[in-house]
C-alpha cells in the first residue's frame, strides 16, 4: 500500500536524518507534547464536524487501504455491462430489460459482472437510470438534468471527509505552537534552575512545534489529498455512465454510445479505441453465443 510505504518514508528520511546529524531520539520523544497536540486536534475535530461528517471521514479513511479502485479493468467491465443492456434495449426494446434491472441477481447480464454490482453507487446508479429509461415518463433532457444534481449531491458528500481532514491538518501547526509555548512557559517558571536543565526544557518545548508541523503535512494533510483523488475517481465513473446512456438516448447505436463514455474516462485508464472494440466485439460474440435458439431467431 502506497500510503503505508509513504509514511515509511517520511519516518525514516525525518527521524533518520535526525540521527545522522547527531541527534539524540530520546529528546524527540515528548509524550506530553504529543497528547496536547494531539487531544486537542481530536477535540477540535469532534467540535467541527457532525455525527454525519465523522462516520463518513471513518469509512474513507477505510477505504484508503482496502477500498475498490476503478482501473482499466474496472472501466472494461464497465463499458461491455452497459453495451450489453443498451444493445439488448436496441434489439428487443427497452421493455426486455425489465426482468434485468428489478432482478439483477438472475440477469445473466449482470451476474457476470460482480465487481460492478458489489459496488453499491455503481450498482444503484445503474439500475436507477434503466428503470426511469424504461418508464418513458422523462426525456434525455430531464434525466441529463437528473444526472447532474445525483452527481453533484455525490460529489458534495465525497468532499466531506477530504475538508475533514484538511482541517484537522492545518490546525496541527497551531496546536504544536500551542504545545511550544506551555512548554517554554514551564522553562520560564523554572529560571532559578541551572542553564543545563532550561536547556533541556527548552529543547522540550520545540519539539511541540515539531510534531505539530509534521503530523500535519506528513502525516494528515496528504491523506485529504488522496480522499479528494479517490473522490475524483468515484465521480469519473459515474460521468463515464452518464454520457453512455444519454448517447444511447439521444439515438446512438451501442457501439457508438460506449465511444462516447470512453472518451471521458481519465486517460491513465481510458482504454484504447482498438481495445474497446475488441472487447465489445468478444462480449457480443459470447452474448450472441449464450441465446437460446427462440433468442436469436428473434
Amino acid at each position: 500500500m502506497l500510503v503505508i510505504f509513504g509514511y515509511l518514508i517520511v519516518i525514516s528520511t525525518v527521524f533518520g536524518g535526525f540521527m545522522l546529524a547527531g541527534g539524540q531520539m530520546a529528546a524527540l520523544f515528548q509524550p506530553i507534547e504529543l497528547l496536547i497536540i494531539g487531544g486537542a486536534g481530536i477535540g477540535a475535530f469532534l467540535v467541527g464536524n457532525n455525527l454525519k461528517a465523522l462516520k463518513a471521514t471513518g469509512k474513507a479513511l477505510v477505504k484508503l487501504f482496502v477500498g475498490r479502485s476503478y482501473n482499466k479493468a474496472v472501466y472494461m467491465d464497465l463499458m461491455a455491462l452497459l453495451f450489453l443492456l443498451l444493445s439488448k434495449s436496441r434489439v428487443q426494446g427497452l421493455m426486455s430489460l425489465e426482468k434485468d434491472i428489478e432482478e439483477p441477481e438472475s440477469s445473466d447480464i449482470f451476474s457476470a459482472y460482480p465487481r460492478l454490482m458489489n459496488d453499491p453507487m455503481l450498482r444503484n446508479f445503474v439500475l436507477d437510470y434503466f428503470r426511469l429509461m424504461i418508464a418513458g415518463s422523462m426525456n434525455a433532457h430531464e434525466i441529463e438534468a437528473l444526472m447532474d444534481e445525483e452527481i453533484e449531491t455525490c460529489e458534495e458528500e465525497l468532499e466531506v471527509p477530504a475538508n475533514s481532514l484538511n482541517t484537522l491538518g492545518d490546525g496541527f501547526p497551531a496546536f504544536g505552537i500551542v504545545a511550544a509555548v506551555m512548554g517554554v512557559v514551564n522553562a520560564l517558571a523554572a529560571a532559578d534552575r541551572p542553564a543545563s536543565e532550561l536547556g533541556v526544557l527548552i529543547a522540550h518545548a520545540m519539539v511541540g512545534t515539531f510534531l505539530g508541523i509534521l503530523l500535519a503535512y506528513g502525516f494528515v494533510l496528504p491523506l485529504a489529498t488522496l480522499l479528494r483523488q479517490k473522490s475524483g475517481d468515484q465521480v469519473k465513473i459515474l460521468q463515464c455512465i452518464k454520457v453512455t446512456l444519454l448517447s444511447s438516448l439521444n439515438g446512438y447505436a451501442p457501439q457508438i454510445a460506449v465511444e462516447f463514455g470512453r472518451k471521458t474516462i481519465f486517460t491513465c485508464e481510458r482504454p484504447s479505441f482498438e481495445e474497446l472494440e475488441e472487447h465489445v466485439r468478444s462480449v457480443k460474440s459470447n452474448a450472441s453465443s449464450k441465446m437460446k435458439p427462440s433468442d436469436a431467431s428473434t
